[in-house]
């Protein structure tokens, strides 16, 4: 598997972003997903999983929130890879990059509709915190759930 850096309108990461939105509304009869839709304008780092032949396997993207702090978003794997630990290779990719630009702390939002991503985020030492940001007070985040991670800063080890 190789993990890249891409663009937000790159035609494979725009594919499983679509993907991911037709999944998670799926799931969550329909709901759109709570906050600010992420865009080209504010996301900074986009990641793609490819396998060895090039096929698309995952994504997964970073929107800076300030003070050191960036969500994760969009992260998706493929149905037919899961299991591969491509999710984990993306969010280690992820976290890498995070570090890289001096953002020390990772926030995300999923839904108790998700337990792989649920299950995901804990096993690799993210825990539950409040809402954040443009989820404050946002009623479609309700039922979200949201974690944060720190990761090392530039030249430091990670974090416990």
């Amino acid at each position: 598997m190789i993990i890249e850096a891409a663009a937000w309108d790159d035609p494979d990461v725009r594919r499983l972003t679509t993907d991911q939105q037709t999944e998670v509304r799926a799931r969550y009869g329909g709901k759109d997903e709570p906050g600010t839709h992420p865009s080209a304008a504010d996301v900074a780092v986009v990641l793609l999983a490819r396998d060895d032949d090039g096929t698309a396997l995952g994504c997964g993207a970073l929107r800076a929130l300030g003070e050191g702090v960036a969500e994760v978003k969009r992260m998706y794997v493929v149905p037919a890879a899961r299991g591969r630990g491509v999710s984990k290779a993306v969010l280690a990719a992820l976290e890498d990059a995070a570090s890289a630009r001096g953002w020390t702390t990772l926030r995300l939002e999923t839904g108790p509709l998700q337990p792989e991503a649920v299950g995901l985020y804990a096993g690799v030492g993210y825990r539950p915190i409040a809402a954040f940001g443009h989820y404050v007070g946002d009623p479609d985040a309700a039922g979200s759930l949201f974690f944060e991670r720190a990761v090392a800063a530039p030249g430091l080890p990670a974090p416990g």
